[in-house]
């Protein structure tokens, strides 16, 4: 089937991968105290009063900074809003409304999808319909007090949220082939998934250990009878760089490379990509010694 989609949307750390958990009633979306820590959208099955909807978190978006992932950040924002059926706007209650929040605002009143304001943090009732109304100076409608964390006010959001939701389209699905794409950092995984799916679904950067989350993108391969191909879907899964353990903090990037495991385990096939230039070395030996142990299919990518 194919799902409505909600973008949620906001500054640095105003909680939404916090609250994209409480939706999805999952902890998939990686959370921290450290700013920035979504960089490309990521997408979660989420259900409110049985209707079914794609939520999409998305980076911290800065719209007077161009320094280092930002830029890219403000794409992959606005391409998750491009698809969308409605978005949620998140904003911190506990810090009120700042001047980042109005150029969000400015800019989300000139698109064309409904846009609810979140107002996160609101971990009372009772001061939370103090906190949220700051935000009506905003220009976009009602605040709704939530509280990712807890789950106060999630019921009241939802409620609204899904009467701009259009019905869900029945197609029969169809099986995938799992493929997680895998190595050291920087050697050119969310390079390969974005030339595979002649797409710019992930963040590429020179810096090392940009993607953070895995990424999930479906590739259809239509049939092809001339050349007696059957058609197939693929579900192809962009990981985060995986260094020695010794060398990493818990943090996010701890976070990711669990993930990166995860994905291995889920997966059928794994793409172990390697740095031609640097040639075979000591962690790509004890990736493909972890997905030998796994028991799952490999092919060998020399980037």
């Amino acid at each position: 089937m194919v799902l409505p989609i909600v973008a949620v949307i906001g500054r640095p750390n105003v909680g939404k991968s916090t609250l994209v958990n409480r939706l999805a009633s999952a902890t998939d979306a990686i959370v921290h105290d450290e700013p920035g820590v979504t960089r490309d959208r990521t997408y979660r099955s989420a259900f409110w009063q049985d209707r079914e909807y794609s939520v999409v978190d998305t980076g911290g978006l800065v719209f007077d900074d161009d320094t280092e992932f930002l830029p890219l950040i403000r794409e992959q924002a606005m391409a998750a809003l491009s698809e969308a059926s409605a978005a949620i706007f998140v904003v911190d209650g506990q810090t009120g409304p700042t001047p980042a929040d109005q150029t969000i605002a400015n800019w989300l009143r000139q698109q064309t999808v409904p846009i609810l304001l979140a107002v996160n943090k609101c971990e009372s009732p009772q001061q939370g319909i103090i906190q949220a109304s700051q935000f009506w100076e905003l220009g976009l409608g009602e605040p709704f007090p939530v509280s990712g964390i807890h789950g106060v006010g999630t019921g009241e959001l939802l409620d609204q949220l899904i009467t701009y939701l259009p019905a869900v389209e029945e197609i029969p699905e169809t099986p995938e082939i799992k493929v997680a794409i895998v190595g050291r950092p920087n050697v050119g995984k969310s390079s390969l998934l974005n030339a595979l799916t002649s797409s710019n679904r992930s963040i590429v950067s020179p810096i090392s250990g940009t993607t953070r989350d895995a990424i999930d993108m479906v590739v259809e391969r239509p049939d092809d009878p001339e050349a007696g191909i059957e058609g197939k879907n693929y579900r192809l899964i962009d990981t985060a760089g995986i260094r020695k353990k010794k060398n990493v903090d818990y943090g996010p990037e701890f976070f990711g490379i669990n993930r990166a495991f995860k994905a291995i385990r889920r997966c059928d096939v794994v793409l172990l990509v390697i740095d031609a230039v640097d040639g075979v070395t000591e962690q790509d030996q004890k990736l493909a010694g972890r997905i030998a142990d796994e028991g799952r299919a490999a092919v060998i990518v020399v980037n």
